[in-house]
């Protein structure tokens, strides 16, 4: 088994149980206890577990820096093509959509049809370039400072260009979902995602389960500032609480 899928594996058991032991995981991977506790060392240092005596639990705290876009784009790859699928599914012909930074953004990008017709406003070149393949969609890209590895753009020049664009609805990354609100890593990219939230008519985060309980350092908006979190199963109880309080829906992909 490949570390990417064992990682996806133990980030998805954590998720799913709140604590694992070390000898669950040797036995769920068929590994051995050296692998998992390197598997494990690595998965804290991209803040997506806290090691304890004899295991693992989740995050429920400030995760560290966001890990390269090289590390995460095959990480919950599965999940993330669901979660791009699901999305895209709900974008209408002839709409003005915008599409994010972010691994599961870019799977948005993918999955929309070759024949679409619209106008895709987007911070990332990544997404841009992909969109840019479907000769009857209108990609508009908002320019600032760019941020290797991502190549999202950023600054007050993305704040003006979202700021001046009205949207049928917005796809938004996320660093973290949790009863605290909607975070992210990259102070810049945070004003840029205010923005876009409040110039679209309908409002969509993209998170995976790992994003589940997570809180990054900079929060985007509380858990009204949405409509709708797209995401691969079922959220904790907690969390799941508050979001419907807050009246957001949830669609599991």
């Amino acid at each position: 088994m490949l570390a990417a899928e064992r990682h996806r594996r133990i980030v998805a058991e954590v998720a799913r149980l709140e604590f694992v032991t070390t000898d669950d995981l040797t036995t769920l991977l068929s590994v051995s206890h050296e692998t998992v506790r390197r598997d494990l060392a690595r998965l804290e240092q991209r803040g997506q577990l806290t090691r304890v005596h004899g295991g693992a639990t989740a995050v429920h705290t400030s995760v560290g820096e966001e890990a390269p876009f090289t590390e995460r784009q095959d990480v919950f790859l599965t999940e993330k093509r669901a979660i791009g699928r699901a999305a895209a599914a709900l974008i209408q012909p002839h709409q003005t959509v915008v599409i994010d930074v972010g691994t599961t953004a870019l799977e948005v990008a993918r999955a929309l049809p070759a024949d679409h017709v619209g106008v895709v406003a987007t911070p990332s070149l990544l997404v841009a370039g992909e969109v840019s393949t479907r000769p009857q969609v209108e990609v508009l890209v908002s320019g600032g400072r760019l941020r290797a590895g991502d190549l999202v753009c950023s600054n007050a020049q993305a704040v003006e260009f979202f700021g001046n664009l009205r949207a049928d609805a917005v796809f938004l990354g996320s660093g973290g979902v949790a009863p605290y609100g909607l975070t992210d890593f990259h102070l810049d990219e945070t004003a840029t995602k205010r923005a876009m939230l409040a110039n679209s008519s309908h409002r969509y985060v993209l998170a995976d389960s790992s994003k589940f309980g997570r809180t990054a350092a900079h929060r985007v908006c509380t858990l009204d500032g949405f409509d709708t979190l797209i995401t691969d199963r079922a959220c904790p109880r907690e969390l799941g609480d508050v979001l419907d309080e807050h009246g957001v829906d949830v669609v599991v992909a």
